[in-house]
Formats: structure tokens, C-alpha cells, sequence
């Protein structure tokens, strides 16, 4: 039941507008009778002045002419309940004595259809307590949000739920804070919220709450955005299984979260199904989705964010195919399977790499060409040129793969120089899929000499991609090999198989669309450049189902006209997109935090690639590669935006240990040098290599926030930090019971406060009140000290603990 009373004069207006017809329509439809053993929220006939405040919430209309929403909404109460339950955050006990009711579960579902969404949360609740409870629901919802149905299990009287505004709701907010000291609500000051009437939690037992509500979506040009709000604190662990449901008129050509990793199902052209990845059940942080309708062939969105101390800001490019790949001629292909056949490749590893290699060859296209080297000691050939595949071609390939022996040693370089030097079919794509399961151990061992006989070598660029069979690999020469030539690098660790590998690299190679790809960002002049730090370089090229997730700076606030040219179905084509900066918003904090990650990994690999030998195949024990002062600056930067942007890797982990001083930042510099000379450059082969390899690999194509700043360590075991906290555009690292601000980390002195704001004091409400103002209002939700710097002064907030 919706308490609020909107003014009768605006029926006329709302019911002429189709849009909020049709809402209206299915949101009478959604309305469920009461059934035996299962309450859900009703109103029999849905009154008329139920519909208009929907409308009202939903279109923001009649706002000049309508008093304002505290006029005729009841101010809400916390009633009789003892638990605050918000989903996006945990749950809250205003009775210190009493055992609190936990949430389990939240299941969420999402249904977009053009530009409506509706929202369906499942909470499961559990009463770890001995007596019945009572508990309300606080949903922080997005601004015009309408609450459609609540509803729980059991008998009760009828529920209902109703929309506060955001005044309303942070007058709730304080009442509650004041009442459980606990700083954790404070994150969601400043959105609107649905409030629940009180409902029961049996004893020793669970409860299932749902409430579902609507509002219109955002967007900029043919891009589409929701958003779920959700808390950022790394503390809380409830899992979230969210799907979405988004169907449009118009193809969709791609879909998109920062937030999450998600799983995609396309279901037909306008129509995708998507579920969280099952490794982000647990990932906090808001759940951002964005759907990119079709263009003409390429199609592209930006989301920029202002930063004047690059003289511009931030912006990710997302570019996507065309729906349909049925109508796509796709490029055709030239694969070259080069199979390391030395005596440690024998038994199963050997035998699943040629079942593989057969798969591939079934499912090459006709019309399309290969070739088979296989290598040990010395080097031979199916054919001495690439060859169509035709039946023949193709029963004459098997028996030659039938034919091979494993034996002798491992020769990278002149396999590695025969499956370059020959001229690609004309038409085609070249790719090459280069397996080994060990170092170099015959002819050219050494590294830089491989690189560079690979980079000489590689005129007709064919893409090489790499996979390392086990531990006993150089991993850095295998990622640079890859990286170089446009292609990705993988391994078969333990648990794996090498032809599941191999199947499912080759299934990435579907259907070359936009090969030789280069993006430009230029001003309306087209002679100026506005974009520069443009990651990745160069670009990947985009098979079917691919997107393009581009990141870097732009140092001027005039409209940006990027050119994404390239060989677009076997033709030369360039895609041309302007966009304006008037949607730049520190809302979409997530993009210069993954272009930091990405230039991290990018630092770190050149010191690493640094590492390679000039002479063997070891690196000296005393090699230092800090004497070198381009090092030394890469260094310099990787420490910077690691501090600045609250991102860990395992060579910058030291940030997180208890104890460290933040403020002495020679220490710090003297550390990341230790750590990136033993481990990056030191380490080229084994399972301490092996991690690090895809570490890079994760970090390089990173298209999603890493919230818990999880890695791979020596061990392969993931590794996950809390003390280190991302909040919006801003990032803390906890010592003892302090969080201190990230741009007051390598001062070289311990900040020293202006300013000490006191928990629940008049001046904490008004620093509160600033924060919601600048969208960060989270910062305050932090347990214990806040060392905080915000518009040139130190701030100490002494919050409360959290109970």
C-alpha cells in the first residue's frame, strides 16, 4: 500500500502519456490476491490515486504545478521492529542485547524491455535467535523508482511498502544511526528509499521478503544504463545471484558491466539473457549494466570522467558487432598449428594435442587454409606453404598428425621462424596457435635473441598465440610473443587439459570481423589529437561475439570525433564517432580505475620483459635493472597509481601490511624495487612464473573492477586484501583502527588533522552533508578513524565502531 496522496488535479496529464499507460497497465497486472500460506502486497481495482503517485515518481512530472512530496507523505517510523534489513548493505540490530536477523541470500532479478526496468528482490532472512522477531526492509532505490509489490511468507496483516524520498529517507538515515551508532547506514545518504511495514522472522527459523520495483533507465545515444545500488564495504559477504532480463526493438549489439563478471546468453538479435559469473557472487560494490544497441557495422559508446589533473579526464570506449552474425562474411582464416613433439611431450599430453589439432581442422571453413610444424630437435612440416582446406587436404592432414613421434629436445627458434617466414594465403587472417611444454633447450636458446628473430621475422603479421603446457615454460616469452603480435597467451596448468585448451582458444577465433584495428580521437578539425595513453596498443582484433573495451585520457573538454579504422570484413572501412564531454560524471569512477590497472600491468611486464638475458638462458644474480633511470621512473609510476587508486598487486602488496609506514615513501620505492627485481625479472620460468603470467594476462584485458584486489600468488592461490577499501572515485588504506586517505599516502610526513569532526555531531552532519553532495557520502560509512583530505584540508572523522 502506497502512503503518499499526490494531487488529483494531474490525472488527466498523466493518463494522456502512453508511456505511463502501458506502466500502468503492467503494473495492475503484477498485483497478486492473497493465497493460502503466502501474503503478497494488493489493493483490489488498484485506485486511480495509487496509479498517479507512480506516475508522478515515475515521470517527474507536474512538479511546478504540485506541492512537494513532504507535504503529503507521512514522515516514516521505525515502529515496533527490532532489524533493519538492507539488502545492498546487511542487516541492523537497534537492540544491542538482541541476536540479530542475518540476510542469507539475495536473489535478484532484472527486467529491462527498452527503457523500463523492473527490479525483483528475493531476500532470504535467518532468525538466529530463539523468539520470534520483527524486522522492516530499507531499499535504497535509483531517483523516480515505484515500488509494485512486497510481499513475505506467512500470515500477517496485509504488507505494505512506500517510497521516501531522499529527504525522508536521510531523516531515517539519522534517526537510525543515532540509535545504533554505526556509521555503515550513512553509505546510502542521498538516495531514495522503499521502506517495508514490519513483518515477522519466525524463531530459529527463515523468511522470504521480495519486493519489486520500477523506474526508467538513463542512457546516452544507442547505450542503455542500470544500476542496482549496492555497498562498496569489503566487509560485507552476502552473496548476490543476479540475472537480467533486457529486451529491446532494436538489435543489441553488446552488453557490458564494470561491476561484475557476468555470463551471456543471446536468446535472438534484440534479446539477451545475462547471470552474474559465479566468481562475483561475493564482489561488492553497485551492479552497473549497460546494453549497446546495433549501428551501422561497428558501433560505439564512451563513458568519460572528469579529472582536471590530466588536464581533461578519463574515458572508456565500448565498441561492439553487429547482432546478426549470419549475415556477416566474416574474413577468412590461415591457421598454423605448430606442436611441440620433444620426448617430455609424450603419452597423453601429445595425444590430446593432436585430437585437438584434428578438431581444428574439422572445423575449419572450406575455402579456408592451414598448415601443420611439428618440432623437436629439428623441424618439419605437413606443407611447405599453407594449403586450402579441401576433403583431401584435410584426410591427408590427419594421417600426417597420426604419423608423429614425440623425441628429442625443444627448438622454439626455428620452429618459430618456419611458421613466420612463408607468404599468407591472400584473403586471410594468419593465425598461429604455437604449443610448447618446455624452455629452449636446441639451437637459439636464448630469449631476446627468439623476440627478436620473432619480430624480424613476422612481416606478413601473423598473430601468434602462445600456450604453455605445465610449469617448466618461459612464461615472459610466451606472453611477449603473444602481446606483440596481436594475439593472447595461455596455459595448461594442473586440472587441465591440453586439447579443452586448445578447443577453447580456438573457439575465440570465430569469425574475424575488424582486423588491423587503429582508433584515433581528434578534435572537429581532424588535425588535432585529444586522446593519449590509449590502452590496449595495439588493438585486439574482434571476432564474433567480441566487444571492444578501450581505455585512456583526453586532455581537452571540446566534443572528441573518434575514427576506428581497420579491415572490416575483408574491406578497408573507418567507424566514426563523436561524442560530447557534457556527460562526463565522477559517477563513472570505475574508468580511470581500470585504465590505472591496465597501465599498471603494462609498467610491470616492460621492467619484467626488461629481465630477458642478453647471454644463456638465466638472468645473473646481481642483475639490477634500477641502475637504469627509465626503470627507475616506471617504477616510480607504478607506486603512484597503486597508492592513488587503492590497487594492489603481489608486488605491491607491502601497501597493505599491518604496520607500514604509508608516509615514507623512499621505504615504499626501495620495497616495489626489491619485489619487482625478484619476482618480475628473476622469475622466468616455473610456477612463480606461471602465476605472474596470469596475473598479466588478467591485468592487461582487465574490463572489470577487482573491488578485493585478488591475485594470483607463488603458491597459484588467490590472494584477496580488506584494509584496502575503493569508494567511488576515492581509495583508504586501514592501519590499526585508521583509514587514510589515498591522496595523503608517500607525503613523507604523517598528515597531521585541520579539522577533528565527532560522530553524530552538528559539524559531522554538515561534512555529510558536502559528501552527498560530491556523490561521496560512502567515505563516511568506514568503522573507526577517517583521515580524510577534501577541498585542501585534512579531515579526522573519529566515527564509531561498528557493534
Amino acid at each position: 500500500m502506497v502512503k503518499s496522496h499526490p494531487p488529483a488535479n494531474v490525472t488527466d496529464l498523466l493518463l494522456s502519456d502512453p508511456l505511463f499507460c502501458r506502466i500502468h497497465s503492467e503494473a495492475n497486472a503484477s498485483f497478486t490476491t492473497r493465497r493460502k500460506g503466502h501474503v503478497m502486497y494488493q489493493k483490489p481495482g488498484f485506485q486511480l490515486k495509487k496509479v498517479v503517485q507512480m506516475g508522478l515518481l515515475l515521470l517527474g512530472m507536474c512538479i511546478l504545478t504540485a506541492p512537494s512530496a513532504a507535504q503529503w507523505t507521512e514522515t516514516p517510523a521505525l515502529g515496533r521492529a527490532h532489524h533493519i534489513i538492507i539488502p545492498q548493505s546487511r542487516s541492523f540490530t537497534l537492540e544491542r542485547h538482541r541476536v540479530g536477523v542475518a540476510i542469507a541470500l539475495v536473489n535478484a532479478h532484472i527486467r529491462i524491455i527498452e527503457q523500463t526496468a523492473t527490479t525483483t528482490l528475493q531476500i532470504e532472512l535467518v532468525n538466529h535467535s530463539s523468539q520470534p522477531e520483527e524486522a522492516i526492509v530499507l531499499l535504497p532505490v535509483p531517483d523516480q523508482a515505484v515500488v509494485s509489490a512486497f510481499a513475505f511468507d506467512g500470515s500477517a496483516p496485509e504488507p505494505t511498502a512506500e517510497v521516501l524520498t531522499a529527504e525522508e529517507a536521510r531523516r531515517l538515515y539519522d534517526e537510525i544511526v543515532r540509535r545504533v551508532r554505526d556509521p555503515a547506514l550513512l553509505e546510502f545518504a542521498g538516495y531514495q528509499l522503499i521502506r517495508s511495514s514490519v513483518f515477522p522472522v519466525p524463531a530459529s527459523g527463515r523468511q522470504r521478503v521480495r519486493i519489486t520495483y520500477e523506474h526508467l533507465l538513463s542512457g546516452d545515444g544507442d547505450r542503455v544504463d542500470y544500476l542496482l545500488p549496492r555497498s562498496e564495504s569489503l566487509q560485507n559477504s552476502v552473496p548476490w545471484k543476479i540475472t537480467a532480463d533486457i529486451q529491446s526493438r532494436h538489435p543489441i549489439s553488446t552488453i557490458y558491466s564494470p561491476s561484475h563478471q557476468l555470463v551471456t546468453h543471446r536468446i535472438s538479435t534484440g534479446h539477451i539473457k545475462v547471470e552474474l559469473d559465479s566468481v562475483s557472487f561475493n564482489e561488492p560494490g553497485p551492479f552497473r549494466l549497460s546494453y549497446l544497441r546495433e549501428g551501422d557495422g561497428v558501433n560505439a559508446t564512451l563513458f568519460a570522467y572528469p579529472d582536471p589533473q590530466v588536464g581533461g579526464g578519463y574515458f572508456l570506449l565500448m565498441a561492439g558487432l553487429p547482432a546478426d552474425v549470419s549475415k556477416l562474411a566474416t574474413i577468412r582464416r590461415e591457421i598454423t598449428l605448430v606442436i611441440d613433439r620433444s620426448g617430455s611431450m609424450a603419452g597423453e599430453k601429445f595425444h590430446q594435442a593432436c585430437t585437438a589439432a584434428q578438431e581444428i581442422l574439422a572445423n575449419l571453413r572450406e575455402g579456408e587454409s592451414f598448415n601443420i610444424i611439428d618440432y623437436s630437435t629439428t623441424v618439419s612440416s605437413f606443407a611447405s606453404q599453407p594449403v586450402t582446406k579441401t576433403p583431401y587436404s584435410a584426410q591427408q592432414a590427419a594421417i600426417y598428425l597420426q604419423s608423429i613421434r614425440p623425441s628429442g629436445g625443444t627448438n622454439i627458434h626455428d620452429a618459430l621462424l618456419e611458421a613466420l617466414r612463408a607468404k599468407p594465403t591472400a584473403g586471410t587472417v594468419p593465425l598461429v596457435l604455437f604449443l610448447t611444454d618446455g624452455l629452449p633447450t636446441v639451437g637459439r636458446t636464448n630469449e631476446r635473441i627468439i623476440r627478436e628473430m620473432a619480430e624480424a621475422a613476422n612481416t606478413y603479421n601473423r598473430r601468434i598465440f602462445t600456450l604453455g603446457v605445465g610449469e617448466d615454460v618461459n612464461a615472459p616469452l610466451l606472453d611477449y610473443l603473444s602481446e606483440a603480435s596481436r594475439g593472447i597467451s595461455d596455459y595448461v596448468l594442473p586440472g587441465d587439459t591440453v586439447d579443452h585448451k586448445i578447443a577453447a582458444l580456438f573457439k575465440r577465433l570465430q569469425g574475424p570481423v575488424l582486423v588491423d584495428a587503429e582508433l584515433k580521437g581528434r578534435d572537429a578539425t581532424g588535425r588535432i589529437n585529444l586522446i593519449r595513453q590509449v590502452l590496449p596498443d595495439p588493438l585486439p582484433d574482434m571476432f564474433i561475439g567480441d566487444q571492444l573495451i578501450v581505455l585512456g585520457q583526453y586532455w581537452n573538454d571540446q566534443p572528441i570525433t573518434f575514427e576506428l579504422s581497420g579491415n572490416y570484413l575483408g574491406r578497408p572501412r573507418t567507424f566514426t564517432f563523436t561524442f560530447d564531454l557534457d556527460q562526463a560524471t565522477t559517477r563513472n569512477a570505475f574508468v580511470p580505475r581500470l585504465w590505472a590497472s591496465r597501465r599498471i600491468t603494462e609498467l610491470i611486464d616492460h621492467i619484467r620483459q626488461v629481465g630477458a638475458p642478453t647471454t644463456g638462458s638465466t638472468v645473473p644474480l646481481d642483475f639490477d635493472p634500477f641502475t637504469d633511470p627509465r626503470l627507475r621512473e616506471m617504477a616510480e609510476e607504478v607506486l603512484r597509481l597503486s597508492t592513488e587508486f587503492g590497487i594492489l598487486t603481489e608486488y605491491t602488496a607491502f601497501l597493505a601490511r599491518e604496520g607500514t609506514d604509508l608516509s615514507n615513501w623512499r621505504n615504499a620505492q626501495t620495497e616495489l624495487h626489491r619485489s619487482l627485481n625478484q619476482r618480475a625479472v628473476h622469475s622466468r620460468s616455473g610456477q612463480g612464473a606461471i602465476n605472474q603470467a596470469r596475473n598479466y594476462a588478467r591485468g592487461k584485458g582487465q574490463t572489470v573492477l577487482n573491488h578485493r584486489n585478488s591475485y594470483f600468488d607463488e603458491q597459484m592461490q588467490s590472494v584477496q586484501y580488506a584494509n584496502v577499501q575503493q569508494l567511488g572515485n576515492r581509495a583508504f588504506f586501514q592501519n590499526g583502527q585508521r583509514w587514510t586517505d589515498s591522496k595523503l599516502v608517500g607525503t613523507d610526513r604523517t598528515p597531521q588533522p585541520d579539522v577533528i569532526v565527532t560522530f553524530g555531531s552538528e559539524r559531522y552532519r554538515q561534512l555529510l552533508d558536502r559528501l552527498i553532495g560530491q556523490g561521496e557520502q560512502a567515505v563516511m560509512s568506514l568503522s573507526g578513524e577517517i583521515v580524510l583530505q577534501l577541498d585542501g584540508q585534512i579531515i579526522l572523522i573519529r566515527n564509531s565502531e561498528t557493534p
